[in-house]
């Protein structure tokens, strides 16, 4: 090791707790993998119990087997009501469940299934990442090699673009959200941080939040970020952890740490190759104005070396989209739980998933049509159909007539592979099936369609 590089550490030592200064209130540490067997039993007629994978500190998380879906294996975190959800979790609950069901199209990213709920539990059916952290991975080795960790910082870029496209933020990127499945693909997890929309301020989010070894130093100083930034900063720390085998910026004193982040205090081991150095130094750059962003790095040759066909591979795009129908379907027929979760608290989770007496319209679609030919060609049918037509952030367009309102969200899987989800959103009743067919007839043209049936 040349003189002045620090010596690896465990990640489990170096690795300050999350702190009140910075998150109020603090994450939840980390769930741990163990092997404990747990009493098996049958969940809500739907899922055998298996064994406990992990507890944290709201809720815990059983693998458990679908009875009605082949046999299928899941993964089931179980809140218990009575005891965690208050006035700081609530919030929580919903943003985790609201920004998976928005993500759950992307190949990297944790699926969520279903939502059940009795009186006293919530439980979130998601899928089962059986090879565990990443976290564990890199503690295990020390360090990855160049390759082996450009592989899955790809994967990491790749869902976080996406979640950026879509309007979500993570803030909480670290190794331990991090998890991979069973062919040792890398799937992000853990949104109960995560910012939404509709948590804009100005343009802006201003909660200050994640763990400090991870976070953008312009999230501690409490003033109006931009969530894509600081899930870019949280991305070069990422990858200097799978390198290097240790922290960049560590150090036990808090103040101590963000006077060595906002000087850029760090050093590279040797090992490292000056391409990975350059992306890793831009990324830990502390002024966000100037720090690389997402999109920026995804078109670096350092990036580009290891990514997948996935836009051009047939393939993988019949994979996909025979994934997302399994995954809308599962959500459909599981959704009227929230009816008892609104029933027994005042957490009401009812309007994030279609279901219940809410239980809204709505038809899915693909085409390989660009963007913004698909949003032309919604303002014109709508336009000619007499509804009025607002534009929404970037894939969105709402269509209003009478009391009938219309959301259409398209939604970029690939290059020239998009989703389309048509959905009724108020005036159900007064929005006749023969609307639908009003509509198709102006978009049908651009449309494959694979899930041609209204839900309502």
């Amino acid at each position: 090791m040349p003189p002045g590089v620090p010596q690896p550490l465990p990640l489990l030592q170096s690795s300050p707790s999350p702190s009140s200064q910075v998150a109020p209130p603090p994450p939840p540490p980390p769930l741990k993998i163990t092997r404990t067997k747990t009493p098996t039993g049958i969940l809500l007629g739907k899922y055998q119990l298996g064994r406990l994978l992990g507890r944290g500190s709201f809720a815990k998380v059983h693998e458990a087997t679908s009875l009605e879906d082949d046999n299928t294996v899941v993964a089931i975190k179980i809140i218990d009501k009575t005891k965690t959800v208050d006035a700081a979790m609530e919030p929580r609950i919903i943003r985790e469940v609201s920004a998976m069901r928005r993500l759950q199209h992307h190949p990297n990213i944790l699926k969520i299934h279903e939502v059940m709920a009795t009186k006293t539990k919530i439980y979130l059916v998601m899928e089962l990442a059986s090879g565990g952290e990443l976290f564990a991975k890199v503690l295990r080795r020390g360090r990855l090699t160049e390759a082996a960790a450009r592989r899955y910082f790809s994967q990491l870029v790749s869902a976080l673009h996406f979640c950026h496209q879509n309007g979500v933020a993570h803030r909480d990127v670290k190794p331990q959200n991090l998890l991979l499945d069973q062919n040792g693909n890398l799937k992000v997890s853990d949104f109960g941080l995560s910012a939404l929309p509709e948590q804009l301020n100005d343009g802006l989010l201003h909660t200050a939040c994640g763990t400090p070894a991870y976070t953008a130093p312009e999230v501690v100083r409490r003033k109006g970020y931009d969530g894509s930034k600081a899930d870019a900063w949280s991305c070069g720390v990422i990858l200097f952890v799978l390198l290097a085998g240790y922290l960049p910026f560590d150090d036990s004193n808090l103040v101590a740490m963000y006077k060595k982040i906002h000087y850029r205090e760090f050093q590279f081991p040797s090992w490292i190759s000056k391409q990975a150095k350059a992306i890793i130094w831009q990324l830990l750059d502390p002024n966000p104005e100037t720090r690389m962003s997402v999109v920026k790095l995804m078109e670096t040759s350092w990036f580009k070396r290891t990514l997948t066909a996935l836009t051009s591979s047939n393939k993988q795009q019949e994979s996909l989209l025979h994934d997302r129908k399994l995954r809308h379907d599962m959500v459909c027929n599981g959704v009227n739980a929230f009816d008892i979760i609104s029933l027994s608290s005042g957490l009401d989770l009812s309007g994030l998933f279609e279901g219940g007496n809410n239980k809204r319209k709505e038809k899915r679609y693909t085409t390989s049509m660009e963007l913004d030919g698909v949003m032309e060609r919604v303002r014109e049918v709508g336009e000619r159909l007499g509804y009025r037509v607002e534009k929404g952030k970037r894939g969105v367009v709402g269509l209003g007539k009478g009391r009938v309102v219309l959301v259409v969200e398209v939604v970029e899987i690939a290059e020239l592979f998009l989703l389309v989800e048509v959905k009724v959103v108020e005036g159900g009743v007064e929005f006749e099936e023969g609307q639908w067919v009003d509509l198709e007839a102006g978009l049908g043209d651009i449309f494959v369609s694979w899930d041609n049936a209204a839900v309502g």
